[in-house]
Parts: C-alpha cells; sequence; structure tokens
C-alpha cells in the first residue's frame, strides 16, 4: 500500500519563462529514457522477481519514477505557462500547443510519442536488473544534458536533485543483482 503526500519530492522552481526549456524537459517525461519508462520497467519486472526484497526494490524505485514525473510535469509547466504566440513558434512548439496547450504529454522533445516498447522485462532477475542499472546510467546521462542547456539555477537545482537519484537508484539495482546472483549461485540452478 501506498501514502500520497501532496507534495513533490523535491521543491521545484524557475527564474523565468523558457519555452525551449520546457521542450526539452518532455524528454524526462515520455521520452525512451524518461521517468515513464522507467517506472514502467520497475512495476513490471517485480511481478518476476525471485526474491521479496528485490520486488520491494523495484516497487520502491518505480514508484520513486512516478514522484519524478510529477517534478518534470511541474518543471514543464512552469517553464511553459504564459508564452506568447511567438515563443511558442520560435520554440517549435505551436504544433504541440495545438494539441495540448501547456499540459505536459507523453512525448519527448521532438514530438514523438511515448510507446510501450520502450519498455523492458525479459522475466530474467539478472538481465531486467542489468537494463535498470543501464537505465539509470541514461537518465543520469539525459539529466546533465539538460543542466547544460540551462542558465537558470533553479531549474539546474531540480536537475541536479533528479540526476543524484538516478546514480542512487543504481547503487541499489547494483546491490540487487548482487543478491539474486548469490541466491542463484546458492541454489546451483546452472
Amino acid at each position: 500500500m501506498f501514502m500520497y503526500e501532496k507534495k513533490l519530492q523535491y521543491p521545484v522552481r524557475v527564474s523565468n519563462r523558457d519555452v525551449r526549456m520546457a521542450r526539452n524537459i518532455l524528454n524526462q517525461y515520455g521520452g525512451p529514457d524518461g521517468e515513464f519508462s522507467a517506472s514502467m520497467n520497475y512495476l513490471t519486472q517485480r511481478f518476476c522477481m525471485p526474491m521479496n526484497e528485490i520486488k520491494g526494490l523495484l516497487t520502491d524505485i518505480g514508484t520513486e519514477e512516478l514522484g519524478h514525473m510529477e517534478m518534470i510535469a511541474t518543471l514543464f509547466r512552469k517553464l511553459i505557462t504564459g508564452a506568447s504566440r511567438e515563443e511558442l513558434i520560435d520554440a517549435g512548439f505551436d504544433g504541440y500547443y495545438a494539441n495540448h496547450e501547456y499540459c505536459p504529454f507523453y512525448t519527448d522533445s521532438s514530438g514523438v510519442p511515448w510507446t510501450a516498447a520502450y519498455t523492458q522485462a525479459k522475466g530474467d532477475p539478472i538481465a531486467d536488473l542489468w537494463h535498470d542499472m543501464a537505465a539509470e546510467q541514461k537518465a543520469r546521462a539525459t539529466y546533465e544534458n539538460l543542466i547544460m542547456l540551462t542558465d537558470d539555477p533553479l531549474v539546474i537545482d531540480a536537475l541536479r536533485f533528479l540526476r543524484e537519484r538516478e546514480l542512487i537508484h543504481f547503487q541499489r539495482f547494483g546491490e540487487g543483482l548482487r543478491l539474486v546472483q548469490e541466491e542463484i549461485e546458492s541454489k546451483k540452478y546452472f
């Protein structure tokens, strides 16, 4: 059972509207290496994990990724709200605005819609945990790239928080992988 607190995991603030950056932020909302993809991976993979503590790990991190989506959506909204017609057109966001106005939607920054093909659940605990570790590193790299694309210290602050969480998740998945490997070796499955 989950308990939802009506607050963001970390405060999200912006100094100024920045439609170009809002567009870039969508990569972490509906992109292949974004928070939604990660959440769907982990919350699906948990059903095939042989150990309850690894199921719990996947549930915890998958749920936290949903909280990160909430932060990304808030950041997107703050960066785009109140944009003028000219700002939207200059950022190449006019087509997006026509369909979604200021609402975050499951696309990447190029407008490619999210697809379930972005998720992985092999059913093999070792393969899935290795995939999850790689996914966290891809998200880390995307956050670092996003940080390079803005000079707003408030946006950078939120992005750095999210980047740090990716590092923690990577470490936790590594710990889980070691536990699963030890369990498999102790039972001499192969």
